[in-house]
């Protein structure tokens, strides 16, 4: 595989999928604005572990600018887009829409046209579990409905599936939407739950439990993410023959479309997820107990029976393994900075 697009390759998943792909001796442009929405310091230090590779390319570009977008593509024979650049961040959202507005719909767009006018082979884009937004009949399926979003950066999710599928329909562009259940591992991003229990629980502060404990979350171990990507690629999306308009299925299409849930498939108790920490680091947290928060749901569960089907893959990496990982890796990063730089986001 040759010439493919990593967007958000300094963010969390964008790193370690490019690292894989490296490895497998793909050449890889990597695409990031570099933003402060948490330490850039973190972005950086991926992004460092990038350049080793002789095989990479980076690019710094704002997904909201066209102009940078078309530069890159116009430079580069671009075969495959794996698009994971976004603004992350349910609570974030709440508080800073237009940032969401920027990245999330008009930097898609820019992707969109350049996939579109540039002839890209296949455009693999992030979307996320917080799509089913209000659903509660569980597993979520991505058969389910899903217009019913409770956070600004969930509609702009649900947007990008709607605006692939429209050039999926009307430029016959492959693209294959994924719906990703919490992530988490090493390099992870530090305004997500795990990463600020850590901090919190070293340093002796309070944790911050919300819905008073009683969340279960379907984590999914970085490396389960990454495998599933990188069987993706080379599986094109592809029209849907048995498609109906009378009882329409909503992760296919009569056009190129797909979408996959990548999620484990075995949803954590809050409360376990943090007996998990604890054990590992030896300390017992500070819990403060707090109701739910505005755009945030109780559950979520995937159901990947389409992901098993197609590529013949299951996220099976234990909560107890992944955050054994993770914890390893807390310790010996920040040991080795000095002067961290301190999340802004918590």
């Amino acid at each position: 595989m040759a010439n493919i697009l990593v967007t958000g390759a300094a963010g969390f998943i964008g790193f370690h999928l490019a690292n894989k792909l490296l490895q497998e001796g793909c050449e890889v442009l990597g695409l990031d604005s570099m933003n402060d929405y948490y330490d850039p310091g973190l972005k950086q230090s991926r992004l460092e572990l990038l350049k080793e590779h002789r095989n990479f390319k980076f690019f710094l570009c704002q997904l909201e600018k066209q102009e940078q977008v078309d530069e890159i593509f116009e430079q580069h024979n671009i075969a495959v887009v794996v698009h994971l650049a976004a603004q992350a961040g349910v609570r974030y959202s709440i508080t800073n829409p237009r940032a969401y507005v920027d990245s999330n719909l008009a930097g898609f767009m820019n992707i969109l046209e350049a996939c579109r006018h540039y002839k890209a082979e296949h455009l693999i884009y992030a979307s996320s579990s917080s799509v089913y937004g209000a659903n509660t009949q569980m597993p979520f399926s991505v058969t389910h409905n899903v217009d019913h979003p409770v956070s600004l950066y969930a509609a702009t999710k649900k947007a990008n599936e709607l605006m692939a599928h429209t050039y999926s329909h009307l430029y016959r562009l492959p693209t294959t939407g994924l719906r990703f259940f919490t992530v988490y591992g090493p390099w992870g991003r530090p305004d997500m739950a795990y990463f600020s229990f850590t901090k919190a629980i070293m340093n002796n502060e309070p944790i911050k439990v919300f819905n008073h404990g009683n969340m279960k979350r379907d984590f999914t171990y970085i490396d389960d993410i990454v495998e599933g990507i990188v069987k993706l690629i080379g599986k094109k999306a592809e029209p849907n023959p048995h498609w109906q308009g009378d009882d329409p299925d909503p992760s296919t299409s009569t056009a190129p479309y797909r979408i996959y849930n990548i999620g484990n498939n075995q949803p954590v108790e809050l409360g376990h997820f943090i007996s998990i920490i604890e054990k590992k680091l030896s300390k017992t947290a500070i819990k403060e107990y707090l109701p739910m928060q505005a755009g945030d749901v109780p559950a979520t569960f995937a159901n990947v029976d389409d992901l098993v089907r197609d590529i013949d893959f299951k996220p099976s990496t234990s909560i107890e393994e992944g955050l054994g990982k993770f914890l390893d890796w807390y310790v010996q990063y920040y040991a080795s900075i000095p002067n961290p730089v301190s999340n802004p986001i918590t």
